[in-house]
């Protein structure tokens, strides 16, 4: 079964052409700045049409699509109905920067006759209990309008999961906490592979400290924003969403250049990457507790994946919880799964590659078979 998929971000579109029963890839590419002066493409649904010319479509069995949010509505990939269509569309204020731009690349496509499946970042987290999932609110406000935890970059966290898992010689009881971090990040944690919690909620905005994005936040300081600086919620939401996070703290929402300023000294870079790298030693010390212990921690993702200064300034403060890293190992860390555990460590760290466009087509293909 050759399926066609469609990453879809904010700005950008990765497409990738793989035979789901070899997971071999044939073609990929990336169409980038959409919507941007110089971009690629003027929207998304220009984009996928130029994927589409590259790849073309006569053997391509099924497109895949990652969908961010999927709500209460879809636990599971879905087949493209208009009645699927029609409850998606329901989902748009839910992500506001992603799924208004995958739906419409859904919708553009309906035409061309290649069924269409959708696989959802929230589906991973259907097993959440309700302890994990509820916010202390108004029963009202979950009730009619859907207030609880989501949870996103599923397809990645269940991905690295699962291969960390084959890794480690694992089973059904293995506890793992995985660090989703690129210009988006996020942790979950996870037994047996089953997510039992993660740190974004309703929308991505919640959790680790982003490229542009702030993470946790007093949600009292929304309402000083409106009530006494003047500003529409609007204008909060955009503020909170494309230019907080790294941007807010230094100017500037690219790890590696960050990292560059901190090693010269820049006090706004230093203070920067010690609240990036604090929040995630907080949400690691919590989820430790909740899981009982720890058999792995994984990093994947761009900075994840290749910041090994991050790593390292991560793990420092673990080892009284049995993470150490080789920093030998650390430095190098080219296979993948990368094992950059130190030699005394009890708790195996790891580099796992995230393959978002192989995760989607190993789901499409069990939904189209099913």
């Amino acid at each position: 079964m050759n399926v066609l998929v469609f990453n879809v971000g904010s700005t950008t579109l990765k497409y990738a052409f793989i035979d789901a029963e070899t997971e071999q890839v044939s073609e990929s590419g990336l169409v980038d700045r959409i919507g941007q002066p110089g971009g690629d493409a003027i929207n998304h649904v220009v984009a996928a049409k130029i994927a589409i010319d590259e790849v073309g479509l006569d053997n391509v069995c099924v497109i895949g699509h990652r969908i961010v949010q999927g709500g209460d509505l879809f636990l599971e990939p879905a087949l493209v109905t208009p009645d699927v269509l029609s409850r998606l569309r329901t989902l748009d204020t839910l992500a506001p920067l992603h799924n208004p731009a995958a739906r419409s690349v859904v919708e553009g496509l309906v035409d061309i006759g290649t069924p269409q499946a959708l696989v959802f970042d929230t589906s991973y987290f259907a097993t959440l209990s309700p302890a994990a999932y509820r916010y202390a609110v108004p029963e009202d406000w979950y009730q009619k309008h859907a207030v609880r935890r989501y949870g996103f970059h599923g397809t990645s966290h269940q991905y690295v999961t699962e291969k960390a898992i084959q890794f480690i010689d694992g089973d059904e009881t293995s506890r793992i906490i995985s660090l989703h971090l690129g210009g988006g990040a996020s942790a979950t944690a996870s037994i047996g592979g089953r997510a039992v919690d993660t740190s974004m909620g309703m929308t991505p905005l919640e959790g680790l400290v982003m490229a542009t994005r702030s993470g946790d936040l007093d949600p009292a300081i929304v309402l000083h924003m409106t009530e006494h600086a003047g500003l529409e919620p609007s204008e909060v939401r955009n503020s909170l969403n494309r230019k907080s996070g790294l941007l807010g703290l230094c100017g500037d929402p690219d790890m590696r250049t960050v990292l560059d300023r901190r090693h010269t000294g820049d006090p706004a870079a230093t203070l920067a990457i010690d609240i990036y790298v604090r929040r995630i030693i907080k949400t690691i010390g919590s989820y430790i507790a909740i899981l009982g212990g720890l058999d792995a921690l994984v990093f994947t993702a761009g900075v994840g994946q290749h910041s090994a200064e991050i790593r390292s300034l991560v793990c420092q403060s673990l080892q009284h919880l049995g993470i150490t890293l080789s920093e030998d190992k650390n430095e190098v860390c080219c296979d993948d799964p990368a094992d950059i555990s130190g030699p005394d460590a009890r708790v195996r760290t790891l580099v796992v590659d995230t393959n978002e466009e192989l995760a989607i087509a190993r789901l499409v293909r069990n939904r189209a078979t099913s």
